[in-house]
């Protein structure tokens, strides 16, 4: 199945997994040039900038470095990659990226939304390289809030391309200093200050009812062509750091636009619908919500049973995630008034900082560009009402895509176990069909007998009856 996914997953998703005579025409002439930027670029090549990111990432998108002030005030750099710079709106390759919308990431291979030549070098934050940037500035308090903030063009240069993994065992006490930041003077202690401010950010989200969920990302680990397990991925001292920084970054964004009256792009995650599942649920570990939905509430909660019981909070994120539903993209205009993030506790929220690998990033920065120059709205309120809804269907076939290949793994580790019985958890439950994952591993399967009366949370015994790598699919009867 693994080497099939270009030729079957693509189409079947209207996913472009080439890119055209056009595109690849159009490419030829593009050239690193910072230079080019003009005189409203401020040179901030100097300061102690780095990228965080995964080990193998070769896309990066953000830079970040602080600078302490009086009064225990800390000043945040973002630096994100300008792409708008080289891919221009309505060209061959912006139409490529309009089109897939999203780079997909799966264990069998990476479809860039742009060519790799861009992605992985000419738009990519590099080390060592000056790359044009649009830089979002925040002084954060003492109490985690943002006091002022400040966003304009900036020639950058990356001086340590650290990861997380590495980073997080030095931060964590779990490990030695990365040579990349021994290598860069001063820059262990300015990591050490961005720890610092990420804590004071991440604790006021918290007071305002942030939700503390332990997601479970998991990727297969191969052997010689033989699948050896599932690997997962969890949070970090090094990750938490970032999406940090990024939350703000994005907040802020999305406030300046507000600010001079352009309309944008904003992730919504709406109130959860089945808020009533999310209370019941809750009321089986002894908890009471409140009958309306309560991110401050259900994140006290959260935190009160991470405390009980860590070993099992990721199964229990895994169910209140499922109950709150996925986000979307909506297009806000003046005036208009977005519901915002549930699960970031945010009003004001847009995705900004990965502009080469999603495309909304990339619209957020074009309208950003337009506001700091003065200029007009570079797309109208139709197409910035069809590209948030295109966005929102294409984010929904990526995922398709790589949960799909990460399910041909979870059965192909699982092959040669069926008749076994495994402690299973519910998690979802619908006309279309009932889903659960065995317990202690981040493996999901379909409850195909047995489902009659189960909901999500539920705890049941099951049995293993079926698997198709091909197809993805693993298949479980209930036991009573």
């Amino acid at each position: 199945m693994f080497s099939k996914i270009d030729i079957y997953l693509c189409p079947m998703y209207n996913i472009k997994n080439y890119f055209s005579e056009k595109a690849l025409k159009e490419l030829e002439g593009l050239t690193a040039s910072p230079s080019k930027m003009g005189d409203e670029a401020r040179d901030l090549r100097d300061l102690l900038w780095c990228s965080i990111d995964n080990d193998d990432s070769r896309d990066l998108d953000q830079l970040t470095v602080a600078k302490a002030l009086e009064d225990n005030a800390v000043k945040i750099f973002v630096a994100v990659a300008d792409v708008d710079f080289m891919v221009k709106k309505s060209r061959a390759i912006d139409g490529h990226a309009r089109h897939n919308t999203t780079s997909i990431y799966t264990s069998a291979e990476v479809f860039s939304m742009l060519p790799e030549q861009l992605s992985t070098d000419l738009t990519s934050l590099n080390h060592g390289e000056d790359r044009p940037a649009l830089v979002v500035e925040m002084i954060i308090g003492d109490d985690g809030r943002c006091q002022r903030a400040e966003i304009y063009r900036a020639v950058v240069r990356n001086h340590a391309k650290l990861t997380y993994n590495s980073l997080a065992l030095w931060l964590e006490g779990n490990g030695p200093m990365p040579e990349a930041v021994h290598a860069v003077r001063g820059l262990d202690e300015n990591l050490r200050i961005q720890d610092q401010v990420a804590k004071r950010l991440r604790a006021l989200r918290y007071e305002h009812g942030a939700l503390n969920l332990e997601t479970v990302e998991a990727r297969p680990v191969f052997d010689g062509g033989e699948i050896r397990e599932l690997r997962v991925d969890r949070k970090s001292r090094a990750k938490e750091l970032i999406e940090d920084f990024m939350i703000a970054a994005n907040s802020e964004t999305a406030t300046y636009l507000e600010s001079l009256n352009f309309p944008s792009i904003r992730r919504v995650v709406h109130a959860p619908k089945r808020w009533d599942r999310i209370v019941k649920l809750v009321s089986e570990y002894g908890y009471q919500l409140p009958d309306e939905p309560d991110s401050t509430a259900l994140e006290k909660f959260l935190m009160k049973q991470r405390a009980v019981d860590p070993l099992r909070f990721h199964d229990l994120s895994q169910m209140i995630i499922k109950l709150i539903g996925r986000g979307e993209y909506v297009a806000e205009y003046p005036g208009d008034k977005t519901e915002g993030h549930f699960g970031l506790a945010v009003k004001h929220y847009t995705h900004s900082t990965a502009p080469n690998r999603r495309f909304p990033d990339l619209v957020t920065q074009r309208l950003l560009k337009a506001a700091i120059d003065g200029s007009p709205a570079p797309y109208g309120r139709y197409e910035l009402n069809e590209l948030a809804q295109h966005c929102t269907a294409k984010e929904d076939d990526a995922n398709k895509v790589e949960r799909l290949v990460r399910k041909s793994a979870a059965a192909l580790l699982l092959s040669s176990r069926i008749g076994e019985q495994f402690e299973a958890v519910v998690t979802g439950a619908a006309p279309k069909g009932t889903w659960v994952r065995i317990l202690h591993q981040p493996i999901e399967g379909k409850l195909v007998e047995g489902f009659e009366g189960v909901d999500v949370g539920d705890r049941i015994l099951v049995k293993l009856i079926h698997t198709d790598v091909d197809r993805g699919f693993i298949d479980f009867n209930r036991v009573d």
